[in-house]
Protein backbone atom coordinates (compact mmCIF):
# COMPACT_ATOMS: atom_id res chain seq x y z
CA UNK A 1 0.00 0.00 0.00
CA UNK A 2 1.41 3.39 -1.09
CA UNK A 3 2.13 5.67 2.01
CA UNK A 4 0.59 9.36 1.24
CA UNK A 5 2.06 12.74 2.95
CA UNK A 6 1.10 16.12 2.94
CA UNK A 7 2.57 19.73 2.67
CA UNK A 8 0.54 22.64 3.29
CA UNK A 9 2.12 25.70 2.34
CA UNK A 10 1.27 28.24 4.62
CA UNK A 11 4.42 30.06 5.16
CA UNK A 12 3.28 33.40 2.44
CA UNK A 13 2.50 36.80 5.03
CA UNK A 14 -0.27 37.62 2.71
CA UNK A 15 0.28 41.19 2.34
CA UNK A 16 -3.04 42.29 0.06
CA UNK A 17 -5.23 41.05 2.99
CA UNK A 18 -3.97 44.15 4.35
CA UNK A 19 -4.60 42.63 8.11
CA UNK A 20 -2.30 42.15 11.16
CA UNK A 21 -3.61 38.55 11.26
CA UNK A 22 -1.57 36.00 9.44
CA UNK A 23 -3.53 34.82 6.08
CA UNK A 24 -4.45 31.31 6.67
CA UNK A 25 -5.40 32.01 9.97
CA UNK A 26 -8.47 34.79 8.74
CA UNK A 27 -11.85 32.33 9.29
CA UNK A 28 -14.32 30.76 6.33
CA UNK A 29 -17.40 29.56 7.90
CA UNK A 30 -15.99 29.96 11.39
CA UNK A 31 -12.52 28.11 11.40
CA UNK A 32 -9.65 29.48 9.78
CA UNK A 33 -8.35 28.50 6.02
CA UNK A 34 -5.08 26.44 7.39
CA UNK A 35 -7.47 24.35 9.19
CA UNK A 36 -9.68 23.81 6.85
CA UNK A 37 -6.82 22.63 4.55
CA UNK A 38 -5.34 19.93 7.17
CA UNK A 39 -9.01 18.77 8.15
CA UNK A 40 -9.27 17.27 4.57
CA UNK A 41 -5.86 15.96 3.79
CA UNK A 42 -6.45 14.43 7.51
CA UNK A 43 -9.61 12.61 6.08
CA UNK A 44 -7.97 11.45 2.59
CA UNK A 45 -5.37 9.50 5.15
CA UNK A 46 -2.25 11.46 5.19
CA UNK A 47 0.20 9.76 7.77
CA UNK A 48 2.39 12.56 8.13
CA UNK A 49 1.55 15.99 7.45
CA UNK A 50 4.38 19.18 7.27
CA UNK A 51 3.13 22.51 7.62
CA UNK A 52 5.68 24.86 5.75
CA UNK A 53 5.76 28.37 8.16
CA UNK A 54 6.63 31.28 7.78
CA UNK A 55 5.60 34.70 8.80
CA UNK A 56 3.28 34.24 12.27
CA UNK A 57 4.69 30.90 12.48
CA UNK A 58 4.26 30.47 16.37
CA UNK A 59 0.43 31.86 15.94
CA UNK A 60 -0.14 28.88 13.30
CA UNK A 61 1.70 25.97 15.48
CA UNK A 62 -0.33 27.62 18.51
CA UNK A 63 -3.79 27.02 15.67
CA UNK A 64 -2.47 23.39 14.51
CA UNK A 65 -0.81 22.14 17.57
CA UNK A 66 0.12 18.26 17.00
CA UNK A 67 -1.67 17.85 14.46
CA UNK A 68 1.26 18.94 11.85
CA UNK A 69 4.76 18.74 12.10
CA UNK A 70 6.75 22.01 11.02
CA UNK A 71 9.06 23.21 9.01
CA UNK A 72 10.59 27.03 8.59
CA UNK A 73 10.65 28.91 5.50
CA UNK A 74 12.62 31.70 7.08
CA UNK A 75 13.02 33.51 3.85
CA UNK A 76 10.22 33.68 1.51
CA UNK A 77 12.08 32.71 -1.92
CA UNK A 78 9.07 30.89 -3.84
CA UNK A 79 6.93 28.31 -3.86
CA UNK A 80 9.90 25.11 -4.64
CA UNK A 81 11.60 26.56 -1.90
CA UNK A 82 8.46 26.19 0.17
CA UNK A 83 8.49 22.51 -0.30
CA UNK A 84 11.96 21.53 -0.10
CA UNK A 85 12.07 22.59 3.87
CA UNK A 86 10.54 19.65 4.48
CA UNK A 87 12.94 17.80 3.01
CA UNK A 88 14.44 16.89 6.37
CA UNK A 89 11.04 15.20 7.46
CA UNK A 90 9.85 13.51 4.34
CA UNK A 91 12.96 13.40 1.70
CA UNK A 92 13.57 9.80 2.33
CA UNK A 93 10.44 8.28 2.14
CA UNK A 94 8.73 6.44 0.15
CA UNK A 95 5.26 7.49 -0.91
CA UNK A 96 2.88 10.46 -2.59
CA UNK A 97 2.97 12.85 -1.50
CA UNK A 98 -0.03 16.12 -1.69
CA UNK A 99 1.11 19.25 -1.94
CA UNK A 100 -1.68 22.01 -1.44
CA UNK A 101 -1.70 25.51 -0.30
CA UNK A 102 -3.29 26.48 3.07
CA UNK A 103 -5.20 29.92 1.42
CA UNK A 104 -7.40 27.10 -0.59
CA UNK A 105 -10.36 26.30 1.89
CA UNK A 106 -12.69 24.94 -0.20
CA UNK A 107 -10.78 21.63 -1.96
CA UNK A 108 -13.47 18.98 -0.65
CA UNK A 109 -11.49 15.63 0.76
CA UNK A 110 -13.14 13.46 -2.45
CA UNK A 111 -11.48 15.90 -4.91
CA UNK A 112 -8.34 15.30 -2.66
CA UNK A 113 -8.50 11.18 -2.95
CA UNK A 114 -9.18 10.97 -6.83
CA UNK A 115 -6.38 13.41 -7.84
CA UNK A 116 -4.14 10.44 -5.76
CA UNK A 117 -6.23 7.68 -7.04
CA UNK A 118 -5.77 9.22 -10.79
CA UNK A 119 -1.91 10.02 -9.68
CA UNK A 120 -1.40 6.03 -9.01
CA UNK A 121 -3.65 4.82 -11.81
CA UNK A 122 -1.79 6.71 -14.54
CA UNK A 123 1.67 5.68 -13.28
CA UNK A 124 2.80 9.33 -12.76
CA UNK A 125 5.36 11.09 -10.67
CA UNK A 126 3.29 14.12 -10.68
CA UNK A 127 -0.20 14.66 -11.48
CA UNK A 128 -1.53 18.75 -11.33
CA UNK A 129 -5.19 19.28 -10.13
CA UNK A 130 -6.56 21.20 -12.36
CA UNK A 131 -10.21 23.13 -13.29
CA UNK A 132 -12.05 24.06 -16.64
CA UNK A 133 -12.52 28.17 -16.55
CA UNK A 134 -14.94 30.54 -18.22
CA UNK A 135 -12.39 32.91 -18.03
CA UNK A 136 -8.75 31.55 -17.63
CA UNK A 137 -7.09 34.84 -17.43
CA UNK A 138 -4.36 35.13 -15.12
CA UNK A 139 -3.70 31.44 -14.89
CA UNK A 140 -1.21 29.09 -15.85
CA UNK A 141 -2.34 26.93 -18.48
CA UNK A 142 -2.22 23.26 -19.05
CA UNK A 143 -1.41 21.41 -22.08
CA UNK A 144 -1.65 18.42 -22.95
CA UNK A 145 -0.55 15.59 -25.47
CA UNK A 146 -2.38 13.15 -27.84
CA UNK A 147 -2.68 10.51 -24.68
CA UNK A 148 -3.93 13.10 -22.31
CA UNK A 149 -0.81 13.98 -20.16
CA UNK A 150 0.68 16.93 -19.40
CA UNK A 151 3.11 18.49 -22.23
CA UNK A 152 4.09 21.73 -19.83
CA UNK A 153 2.54 24.50 -17.88
CA UNK A 154 2.50 27.51 -19.66
CA UNK A 155 2.22 30.84 -17.94
CA UNK A 156 -0.07 33.82 -19.38
CA UNK A 157 2.38 35.80 -19.97
CA UNK A 158 4.15 33.35 -21.97
CA UNK A 159 1.19 31.46 -23.97
CA UNK A 160 0.54 32.12 -27.53
CA UNK A 161 -3.11 33.09 -28.58
CA UNK A 162 -3.91 29.51 -29.40
CA UNK A 163 -2.71 28.59 -26.20
CA UNK A 164 -4.34 31.35 -24.08
CA UNK A 165 -7.74 30.02 -25.78
CA UNK A 166 -6.93 27.29 -23.38
CA UNK A 167 -9.42 27.12 -20.46
CA UNK A 168 -7.66 24.34 -18.47
CA UNK A 169 -5.76 25.95 -16.05
CA UNK A 170 -3.28 25.03 -13.16
CA UNK A 171 -5.18 25.30 -9.42
CA UNK A 172 -1.72 24.97 -7.63
CA UNK A 173 -2.29 21.64 -6.13
CA UNK A 174 -0.56 18.46 -6.80
CA UNK A 175 0.70 15.27 -5.73
CA UNK A 176 4.35 13.65 -6.44
CA UNK A 177 6.27 10.49 -5.99
CA UNK A 178 8.21 11.76 -2.59
CA UNK A 179 11.59 10.46 -3.77
CA UNK A 180 10.82 12.15 -6.94
CA UNK A 181 9.62 15.11 -5.95
CA UNK A 182 12.99 16.07 -3.58
CA UNK A 183 15.05 15.06 -5.78
CA UNK A 184 13.47 17.69 -8.37
CA UNK A 185 13.46 20.17 -6.11
CA UNK A 186 17.30 20.31 -5.27
CA UNK A 187 16.99 21.04 -8.92
CA UNK A 188 15.07 23.61 -9.31
CA UNK A 189 16.91 27.16 -10.33
CA UNK A 190 15.43 30.66 -9.70
CA UNK A 191 17.04 32.35 -13.20
CA UNK A 192 13.37 34.54 -13.44
CA UNK A 193 12.70 38.23 -12.45
CA UNK A 194 11.70 37.73 -9.29
CA UNK A 195 14.92 35.64 -7.97
CA UNK A 196 12.46 32.71 -6.43
CA UNK A 197 12.04 29.04 -6.93
CA UNK A 198 8.44 27.98 -8.52
CA UNK A 199 7.30 24.54 -7.68
CA UNK A 200 5.90 24.36 -11.43
CA UNK A 201 9.30 24.28 -12.73
CA UNK A 202 9.47 20.59 -10.89
CA UNK A 203 7.15 19.53 -13.31
CA UNK A 204 9.47 20.36 -16.09
CA UNK A 205 12.12 18.67 -14.69
CA UNK A 206 10.74 15.60 -14.23
CA UNK A 207 9.46 16.17 -17.84
CA UNK A 208 12.63 16.59 -19.13
CA UNK A 209 13.73 13.08 -17.51
CA UNK A 210 10.88 11.20 -19.08
CA UNK A 211 8.59 10.97 -16.52
CA UNK A 212 4.93 10.75 -16.92
CA UNK A 213 3.06 14.10 -15.72
CA UNK A 214 -0.81 13.85 -15.14
CA UNK A 215 -3.49 16.06 -14.63
CA UNK A 216 -6.96 15.44 -12.63
CA UNK A 217 -9.57 17.63 -13.33
CA UNK A 218 -12.19 18.73 -11.27
CA UNK A 219 -15.45 19.16 -12.38
CA UNK A 220 -16.05 22.26 -9.76
CA UNK A 221 -14.40 25.67 -10.55
CA UNK A 222 -14.77 26.84 -7.48
CA UNK A 223 -12.91 24.51 -5.33
CA UNK A 224 -9.62 25.82 -7.03
CA UNK A 225 -9.78 29.43 -5.41
CA UNK A 226 -7.55 30.71 -3.61
CA UNK A 227 -8.16 33.31 -1.12
CA UNK A 228 -5.06 36.44 -1.76
CA UNK A 229 -7.57 39.27 -0.47
CA UNK A 230 -10.78 40.16 1.29
CA UNK A 231 -12.41 39.94 -1.85
CA UNK A 232 -11.70 36.41 -2.62
CA UNK A 233 -12.42 35.46 1.56
CA UNK A 234 -15.90 36.54 1.21
CA UNK A 235 -16.46 34.31 -2.00
CA UNK A 236 -14.70 31.83 -0.02
CA UNK A 237 -17.09 32.41 2.82
CA UNK A 238 -20.18 32.67 0.49
CA UNK A 239 -19.74 29.39 -1.28
CA UNK A 240 -18.75 27.42 1.41
CA UNK A 241 -21.71 28.72 3.48
CA UNK A 242 -23.67 27.24 0.16
CA UNK A 243 -21.98 23.91 0.59
CA UNK A 244 -22.66 23.74 4.29
CA UNK A 245 -26.56 24.52 3.86
CA UNK A 246 -26.67 22.07 1.06
CA UNK A 247 -25.11 19.37 3.21
CA UNK A 248 -27.27 19.48 5.77
CA UNK A 249 -30.83 20.05 3.63
CA UNK A 250 -29.66 16.69 1.91
CA UNK A 251 -29.63 15.06 5.66
CA UNK A 252 -33.42 16.25 6.47
CA UNK A 253 -33.04 19.93 7.72
CA UNK A 254 -34.80 22.68 6.87
CA UNK A 255 -33.26 25.86 5.90
CA UNK A 256 -36.14 28.43 4.96
CA UNK A 257 -33.10 31.09 3.61
CA UNK A 258 -29.94 29.45 3.13
CA UNK A 259 -28.39 32.59 1.91
CA UNK A 260 -29.44 34.13 5.26
CA UNK A 261 -28.33 31.39 7.63
CA UNK A 262 -24.78 31.11 8.94
CA UNK A 263 -23.42 27.31 9.93
CA UNK A 264 -19.77 26.81 11.08
CA UNK A 265 -18.34 23.59 8.79
CA UNK A 266 -18.00 21.50 12.35
CA UNK A 267 -21.70 21.63 13.46
CA UNK A 268 -24.27 18.80 13.68
CA UNK A 269 -27.89 19.25 12.95
CA UNK A 270 -30.73 16.47 13.40
CA UNK A 271 -33.47 15.08 11.04
CA UNK A 272 -36.43 17.36 10.69
CA UNK A 273 -35.23 20.64 12.21
CA UNK A 274 -36.28 23.89 10.73
CA UNK A 275 -33.75 26.87 10.68
CA UNK A 276 -35.55 30.25 9.87
CA UNK A 277 -33.60 33.34 8.50
CA UNK A 278 -31.15 34.84 10.35
CA UNK A 279 -29.75 32.13 12.52
CA UNK A 280 -26.15 31.81 13.39
CA UNK A 281 -24.43 28.46 13.99
CA UNK A 282 -20.71 28.94 15.46
CA UNK A 283 -18.66 25.86 16.37
CA UNK A 284 -18.92 22.14 17.53
CA UNK A 285 -22.81 23.01 17.81
CA UNK A 286 -25.29 20.18 18.43
CA UNK A 287 -28.37 20.64 16.91
CA UNK A 288 -30.90 17.42 17.77
CA UNK A 289 -34.03 16.28 15.91
CA UNK A 290 -37.24 17.68 15.24
CA UNK A 291 -36.17 21.27 16.83
CA UNK A 292 -37.31 25.14 15.94
CA UNK A 293 -34.14 27.84 15.43
CA UNK A 294 -36.54 30.89 14.86
CA UNK A 295 -35.29 34.03 13.47
CA UNK A 296 -31.92 35.80 14.41
CA UNK A 297 -30.75 33.21 17.08
CA UNK A 298 -27.00 32.60 17.68
CA UNK A 299 -26.17 29.30 18.91
CA UNK A 300 -21.87 28.86 19.67
CA UNK A 301 -20.78 25.73 21.15
CA UNK A 302 -23.46 24.37 22.06
CA UNK A 303 -25.84 21.41 22.58
CA UNK A 304 -29.76 21.18 21.81
CA UNK A 305 -31.78 18.45 22.38
CA UNK A 306 -34.76 16.88 20.50
CA UNK A 307 -38.00 18.98 19.81
CA UNK A 308 -36.43 22.39 21.17
CA UNK A 309 -37.41 25.46 20.41
CA UNK A 310 -35.42 28.41 20.19
CA UNK A 311 -36.72 31.93 20.01
CA UNK A 312 -34.38 34.68 18.62
CA UNK A 313 -31.63 34.17 21.56
CA UNK A 314 -28.27 33.63 22.30
CA UNK A 315 -26.74 29.94 23.43
CA UNK A 316 -23.18 29.89 24.00
CA UNK A 317 -20.57 26.92 25.61
CA UNK A 318 -24.49 25.57 27.03
CA UNK A 319 -26.85 22.83 26.75
CA UNK A 320 -30.04 22.37 26.40
CA UNK A 321 -31.94 19.84 27.12
CA UNK A 322 -35.40 18.33 25.23
CA UNK A 323 -38.28 19.63 24.67
CA UNK A 324 -37.36 22.92 26.42
CA UNK A 325 -38.44 26.30 24.78
CA UNK A 326 -35.75 29.23 24.84
CA UNK A 327 -36.90 32.51 24.33
CA UNK A 328 -37.38 35.35 22.48
CA UNK A 329 -34.79 37.11 23.05
CA UNK A 330 -33.22 35.09 26.09
CA UNK A 331 -29.42 35.07 26.86
CA UNK A 332 -28.20 31.71 27.78
CA UNK A 333 -24.15 32.32 28.92
CA UNK A 334 -21.61 29.66 28.65
CA UNK A 335 -21.94 26.92 31.31
CA UNK A 336 -25.14 26.64 31.64
CA UNK A 337 -27.30 23.65 31.39
CA UNK A 338 -30.90 23.39 30.85
CA UNK A 339 -33.00 20.62 31.47
CA UNK A 340 -36.01 18.51 29.80
CA UNK A 341 -39.42 20.04 29.40
CA UNK A 342 -37.51 23.14 30.61
CA UNK A 343 -38.94 27.25 29.77
CA UNK A 344 -36.22 30.27 29.76
CA UNK A 345 -38.68 33.37 28.31
CA UNK A 346 -38.37 37.02 27.05
CA UNK A 347 -35.60 38.82 28.57
CA UNK A 348 -34.11 36.36 30.70
CA UNK A 349 -30.44 35.58 31.00
CA UNK A 350 -28.71 32.55 32.23
CA UNK A 351 -24.87 32.27 33.29
CA UNK A 352 -23.41 29.61 34.91
CA UNK A 353 -26.44 27.88 36.00
CA UNK A 354 -28.00 24.52 36.27
CA UNK A 355 -31.71 24.53 35.23
CA UNK A 356 -33.85 21.35 36.43
CA UNK A 357 -36.20 19.56 34.10
CA UNK A 358 -40.01 21.07 33.89
CA UNK A 359 -38.55 24.55 35.46
CA UNK A 360 -39.38 27.60 34.43
CA UNK A 361 -37.66 31.21 34.25
CA UNK A 362 -40.84 32.93 31.69
CA UNK A 363 -39.51 36.66 31.62
CA UNK A 364 -37.17 39.46 32.92
CA UNK A 365 -34.84 37.09 35.34
CA UNK A 366 -31.32 36.82 35.91
CA UNK A 367 -29.62 33.58 36.98
CA UNK A 368 -26.34 33.76 37.52
CA UNK A 369 -23.97 30.68 39.68
CA UNK A 370 -26.84 28.89 40.56
CA UNK A 371 -28.13 25.25 40.94
CA UNK A 372 -31.88 25.34 40.03
CA UNK A 373 -34.13 21.90 41.12
CA UNK A 374 -36.75 20.34 39.03
CA UNK A 375 -40.33 21.74 38.54
CA UNK A 376 -38.70 25.31 40.21
CA UNK A 377 -40.68 28.63 39.50
CA UNK A 378 -38.92 31.40 38.63
CA UNK A 379 -40.87 34.77 38.96
CA UNK A 380 -40.70 37.93 36.82
CA UNK A 381 -38.07 39.94 37.70
CA UNK A 382 -36.36 37.57 40.52
CA UNK A 383 -32.66 37.73 40.83
CA UNK A 384 -30.02 35.61 41.93
CA UNK A 385 -27.38 38.28 43.40
CA UNK A 386 -24.18 36.57 43.30
CA UNK A 387 -21.24 38.94 43.30
CA UNK A 388 -19.95 41.07 46.01
CA UNK A 389 -17.81 43.24 43.70
CA UNK A 390 -14.95 40.79 44.29
CA UNK A 391 -15.87 37.14 44.31
CA UNK A 392 -19.33 34.95 42.98
CA UNK A 393 -21.02 32.88 44.77
CA UNK A 394 -23.71 30.11 44.87
CA UNK A 395 -27.74 29.94 45.37
CA UNK A 396 -29.33 26.67 45.79
CA UNK A 397 -33.40 27.08 44.90
CA UNK A 398 -34.35 22.91 45.52
CA UNK A 399 -36.80 20.90 43.58
CA UNK A 400 -40.66 22.27 43.68
CA UNK A 401 -40.00 25.57 44.89
CA UNK A 402 -41.42 29.08 43.86
CA UNK A 403 -39.61 32.32 44.08
CA UNK A 404 -42.06 35.23 43.98
CA UNK A 405 -41.43 38.17 41.20
CA UNK A 406 -39.09 40.83 41.93
CA UNK A 407 -37.27 38.72 44.72
CA UNK A 408 -33.59 39.59 45.31
CA UNK A 409 -31.80 35.91 46.54
CA UNK A 410 -28.12 37.28 47.77
CA UNK A 411 -25.95 34.65 47.48
CA UNK A 412 -24.64 32.18 49.04
CA UNK A 413 -28.22 30.94 49.81
CA UNK A 414 -30.38 28.19 49.81
CA UNK A 415 -34.06 27.85 49.24
CA UNK A 416 -35.49 24.35 50.46
CA UNK A 417 -37.33 21.80 48.57
CA UNK A 418 -41.16 22.90 48.28
CA UNK A 419 -40.26 26.05 49.79
CA UNK A 420 -42.08 29.70 48.33
CA UNK A 421 -40.68 33.11 48.13
CA UNK A 422 -42.55 35.96 48.39
CA UNK A 423 -42.86 38.45 45.76
CA UNK A 424 -40.31 41.79 46.19
CA UNK A 425 -38.59 39.70 48.91
CA UNK A 426 -34.93 40.19 49.43
CA UNK A 427 -33.69 36.84 51.01
CA UNK A 428 -30.28 36.62 52.87
CA UNK A 429 -30.39 33.48 54.92
CA UNK A 430 -31.26 29.82 53.89
CA UNK A 431 -34.81 29.15 53.37
CA UNK A 432 -35.84 25.67 55.04
CA UNK A 433 -37.98 23.21 53.04
CA UNK A 434 -41.60 23.43 52.92
CA UNK A 435 -41.27 27.12 54.48
CA UNK A 436 -42.72 30.87 53.02
CA UNK A 437 -40.27 33.42 53.52
CA UNK A 438 -41.67 37.19 53.17
CA UNK A 439 -37.80 39.55 53.37
CA UNK A 440 -39.58 43.35 52.37
CA UNK A 441 -40.09 46.02 54.78
CA UNK A 442 -43.73 46.63 56.36
CA UNK A 443 -46.12 48.77 54.39
CA UNK A 444 -46.70 52.49 55.24
CA UNK A 445 -49.25 54.83 53.72
CA UNK A 446 -48.83 58.30 54.55
CA UNK A 447 -52.28 59.73 53.96
CA UNK A 448 -52.26 63.99 52.80
CA UNK A 449 -48.54 63.24 51.49
CA UNK A 450 -48.81 64.09 48.19
CA UNK A 451 -50.58 67.29 49.16
CA UNK A 452 -48.23 68.60 50.97
CA UNK A 453 -45.63 67.58 48.19
CA UNK A 454 -47.69 70.64 45.92
CA UNK A 455 -47.32 73.06 48.57
CA UNK A 456 -46.21 76.37 47.18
Amino acid sequence: MTHTYAVVLAAGQGTRMKSKLYKVLHSVCGKSMLEHVVDHVQEVGAERIVTIVGHGAEKVQDKLGNRSEYALQSDQLGTAHAVLQADAVLGKLAGTTLVVCGDTPLIRPNTMQELLKHHQDTSAKATILTGISEDPTGYGRILRDEQGYVKRIVEQKDASVDEQKVREINSGTYCFDNEALFAALKLVKNDNSQGEYYLPDVIEILKNQGEIISAYATNDFEETLGVNDRIALSQAETLMRKRIAEKHMKNGVTIISPTNTYISADAIIGYDTVLEPGVIIEGASVIGEDCLIGPNSHIKDSKIGNRTTVHSSVITLSTIGDDTTVGPFAHIRPQSEIGNEAKIGNFVEIKKTKLGNKSKVSHLSYLGDAEVGERVNIGCGAITVNYDGKNKFLTTIEDDSFVGCNSNLIAPVTIGQGSYVAAGSTITKNVPAQSLSIGRARQENKEGYVEKLNLK
